[in-house]
């Protein structure tokens, strides 16, 4: 069903920075749990919604890893934690927190999805210039068989 062998090495140094992200949220958790209060309905627990966001988009890149675009989701999940988030005015407060375990957190997740940014879209630009190269490659002369 599932190779790895598909993924190129973007890819996966995609989800390496998807999990980084994943353990910025965490430490941020850890550090005050009370700031994700708001997130308590469907766990009974604070929990950063953020992480089941970011599975969703690494879940989402496997099951289209067919395809060359498919680590659109985890670059898009990255942008709009950081950037938009950047451009919102959300993660300026965290990172200047009286919280060193926020500001850690948040420092940790920021590299992490913002290196998914780039290394998300670098996969796409590998797979489709890959796709384009076997497409345009000409296919091997038949040698005759004298016989």
């Amino acid at each position: 069903m599932f190779r790895t062998s598909q993924l190129n090495r973007n890819t996966l140094a995609m989800f390496a920075g998807l999990l980084v992200g994943i353990v910025g949220l965490v430490v941020q958790w850890i550090a005050d749990p009370a700031k994700f209060s708001e997130a308590v309905p469907p766990l009974g627990k604070a929990f950063p919604p953020g992480i089941a966001f970011i599975v969703g988009a690494a879940l989402l890149t496997l099951l289209t890893a067919r395809w060359w675009w498919h680590a659109v989701f985890g670059a898009f999940i990255g942008f709009w934690i950081v950037g938009v988030g950047t451009i919102a005015g959300q993660l300026t407060p965290n990172l200047t927190s009286h919280n060193a375990g926020t500001v850690a957190g948040n420092a940790i997740m920021a590299v992490g999805l913002a290196s998914a940014v780039v290394t998300g879209v670098l996969s796409m630009v590998t797979a489709r210039r890959a796709r384009r190269t076997v497409r345009t490659a000409p296919a091997p002369a038949r040698q005759r068989q004298n016989g």
